[in-house]
């Protein structure tokens, strides 16, 4: 429930859909009505995960410790990427042919897979290219009107 001085409503948040009795998963698109009865909007940018690693991988071969610190200077620090779900986004794109990877026993330390984009990844970093800067051409034309009327608003 959601408290707004006198006034209590259940609280409903877009971010949530039910999956199962009493099991919510998370929407594409998250907004909620917060204590104070303001709009809090969360932009997502966890499917930029994949994007960001076929550019990785395009600029060299690394191995997934490499390519888990360097995600966030692509999408920022709010998208979460675990070691774990790396790995697994990782093996699923390899089993696409997206990425091929070997191990590398010459480095010191442990032994390290080491991922390489493939030719079918180039052509879907390409693909991601185009519509992330199509995407990029609408948000951008809204944050421009979004700006003028700021200032227009006293």
């Amino acid at each position: 429930m959601l408290g707004l001085g006198s006034i209590v409503i259940p609280f409903t948040s877009i971010c949530k859909r039910p999956i199962v009795a009493g099991v919510y998963a998370p929407r594409v698109r998250c907004r909620w009505l917060s204590n104070a009865g303001e709009w809090a909007v969360r932009a997502r940018v966890e499917r930029l995960v994949e994007p960001a690693l076929l550019l990785l991988l395009h600029e060299r071969p690394r191995h997934g410790y490499d390519l888990l610190e360097n995600i966030p200077a692509l999408i920022g620090d709010g998208a979460e990427v675990d070691l774990g779900n790396l790995y697994r986004l990782l093996r699923g794109l390899e089993a696409e042919g997206l990425v091929s990877s070997q191990w590398d026993v010459d480095a010191p330390g442990p032994a390290r897979r080491i991922y390489t984009l493939t030719p079918a990844g180039a052509r879907l970093l390409e693909a991601w290219g185009t519509a992330l800067r199509s995407t990029g051409t609408v948000i951008a034309t809204f944050l421009d009107r979004f700006d003028q009327e700021q200032r227009r608003t006293p």
